[in-house]
């Protein structure tokens, strides 16, 4: 099934719908290919998002994201050894958590996960980086792109109060085409006021800030 047989509504909004289950689960299920924007980005989501994301089993999925410069210090460090093409040492353990991590490994490895910082330049940007677009896309070129979320949180206990609006390739094309290429710009670092660079490039640079405190302040 792919996303065009899906149900989906124009709006999803925390106060009568699951987004998670409603949206961000069955879209991740019936795409191979999922673009997304998001100010902080923890292991706990990507993990998540690489069970949701049923077609990474098949090695063909792709997921890029971009993020925001802040990591928790303990995510920074999991994300470095990832990415890093020195760390070899397998995650593999008894606990869940290390089975979770070394899946996110073996996909990384694969080349189906790539992911870039997005750090502002200008004076103009106040703050940290939090566009909001996400893109799915399934092997039919049917494409599903939203705004109006800057994070995913897919814990039940720790979710915001959010709204989500859908736009579909085969109902509102223009603005679907749009979102593309705003993720496009953005990802070849063709965006005003951000420079966008690999994620094992900013850590090299120290580029990257990190502290226990970003999970509260965010």
């Amino acid at each position: 099934m792919g996303l065009k047989n899906l149900n989906l509504k124009e709006e999803y909004r925390s106060d009568v719908d699951d987004i998670v289950a409603e949206f961000f689960f069955p879209c991740l299920s019936n795409c191979i290919q999922y673009d997304r924007c998001v100010n902080f980005l923890s292991i706990q989501t990507l993990a998540t998002i690489s069970v949701a994301f049923d077609n990474f089993d098949e090695g063909r999925a792709k997921l890029r994201m971009v993020t925001g410069h802040r990591f928790k210090t303990e995510d920074l460090n999991l994300f470095t050894k990832l990415f890093s093409e020195k760390f070899t040492k397998s995650f593999e353990g008894k606990l869940i958590k290390n089975s979770k991590i070394q899946k996110l490994q073996n996909i990384v490895n694969r080349g189906q996960i790539e992911l870039k910082i997005a750090i502002p330049n200008s004076e103009r940007i106040a703050d940290a980086f939090s566009e909001r677009i996400g893109i799915f896309r399934d092997d039919e070129d049917e494409q599903v792109a939203f705004t109006g979320t800057s994070k995913e949180s897919f814990s039940s206990e720790t979710r915001d109060f959010e709204s989500v609006d859908v736009f579909t390739s085969w109902n509102d094309k223009t603005r679907v085409e749009r979102k593309m290429k705003d993720f496009e710009d953005l990802w070849q670092n063709k965006t005003k006021y951000v420079d966008v660079c690999d994620f094992m490039y900013a850590e090299e640079n120290n580029l990257l800030k990190y502290s226990s405190k970003w999970v509260t302040q965010i």
